[in-house]
């Protein structure tokens, strides 16, 4: 898990450029639009638009970009909005990847993605052909400053969290799929909105990238696959070697 979060603190800071805010705003409205169609729009009684809320504030989402996100779900003029797709495929060297999307455009989308794993060498599989060596988990990130490792480890048991694992910068908390909800609000109430929140797959066994040549076309079809407004996220059974992370974070 450890090296899974390193290539996501890379991501993330990555995503945090103002060239990519745009691209992350319009995936964190079609979330909230989802969120809100399938369960409606009070997040009192809809625990998933409570997280797709929450996850908004956390990239710091203008409140009136949310609350025009809610009037668009409710507007019954507006048709059925997106729909939830996950798709999986594999690069050389068994390297596996979940994509996952929200879409108004099924042909164009899988046709993207498609198009992204052909170029740097890889193929779409069949839905279920990597899915199994994942675990589906909620995650809760917080930076250490927010509390000392006995503070932060007794609220994650009184929230019911799986676990916690921690760098020299954050707090990452894993939960049961089920239980996701209960622990963010818990954890919320304690030490404010996380720096990150949301349900990940995460690799039961990951491979050691250790190559500079493949590493770098992995971030290319990373990046390339995030281009999309179609695709959500994107999750591998990776971590890069402490080597290749230095340089990479140093370019990031």
């Amino acid at each position: 898990m450890a090296g899974h979060s390193k290539f996501k603190n890379i991501q993330h800071r990555k995503g945090a450029q103002d060239k990519k805010r745009a691209k992350v705003f319009t995936k964190l409205v079609r979330e909230i639009i989802t969120a809100a169609k399938i369960g409606g729009i009070d997040p009192a009684i809809n625990p998933r638009l409570r997280n797709s809320i929450s996850a908004a504030r956390s990239q710091n989402l203008p409140k009136e970009r949310i609350d025009r996100a809610l009037a668009q779900a409710s507007d019954p003029t507006l048709g059925d909005g997106y729909t939830e797709i996950r798709y999986e495929g594999f690069l050389p060297g068994g390297i596996a990847i979940i994509v996952e999307t929200l879409t108004d455009n099924r042909n164009r989308t899988v046709s993207d993605i498609r198009s992204c794993f052909t170029k740097y060498g890889g193929n779409l599989g069949e839905s279920g052909s990597v899915s199994f060596m994942f675990d589906h988990v909620g995650k809760i990130v917080y930076p250490v400053s927010v509390a000392n490792m006995d503070q932060m480890m007794e609220a994650v048991i009184e929230a019911g969290a799986k676990d916690l694992v921690s760098d020299e910068s954050e707090y990452i908390i894993y939960t049961d799929i089920e239980a996701f909800s209960e622990c963010l609000e818990h954890l919320t109430k304690i030490f404010d909105t996380p720096i990150e929140s949301g349900l990940e797959w995460v690799a039961q066994n990951t491979i050691l990238i250790e190559d500079e040549e493949k590493a770098t076309k992995l971030f290319k079809l990373i990046d390339a696959l995030e281009e999309s407004d179609d695709i959500q996220k994107v999750f591998g059974n990776y971590e890069l070697s402490e080597e290749l992370y230095k340089k990479f974070s140093d370019q990031h």
